[in-house]
């Protein structure tokens, strides 16, 4: 069975770090493009990031360009998003998701999904 599954959400304060990880079983994981999303309470899910099956192409939200890194590592089929200088706005819930297609920001785009992991910022 085909599984994803986030990691490493929690609480900080503005200003802070975090690093989620995705972590793919049953999955051609190096054929697939890689994405995060994320979505707030009361909001519709939006992208963050992706990176390309081979991680040589990355896309970013402009709300989190220059403060959040994603990559990856195919011998362990895992992607990472690390998170610097959080915000009370990116407070949401944190999905991975995985394309086999191309690096897409739209989300209906992608087939496997994790179920999320949870990122608060207090301010």
């Amino acid at each position: 069975q085909v599984q994803l599954v986030e990691s490493g959400g929690g609480l900080v304060q503005a200003g802070g770090s975090l690093r989620l990880s995705c972590a793919a079983s049953s999955l051609n994981f190096s054929s697939y493009a890689m994405g995060w999303f994320r979505q707030a309470l009361g909001k519709e899910r939006e992208f963050v990031a992706v990176i390309s099956w081979g991680g040589s192409r990355t896309t970013y939200a402009s709300s989190v360009e220059g403060r959040f890194t994603i990559s990856r590592d195919n011998t362990k089929n895992t992607v990472y998003l690390q998170m610097n200088s959080l915000k009370p706005d990116d407070t949401a819930v944190y999905y991975c998701a995985a394309n086999p297609r191309n690096s897409a920001t739209n989300y209906r785009l992608y087939d496997v999904w994790g179920r999320g992991t949870q990122v608060t910022v207090s301010s």
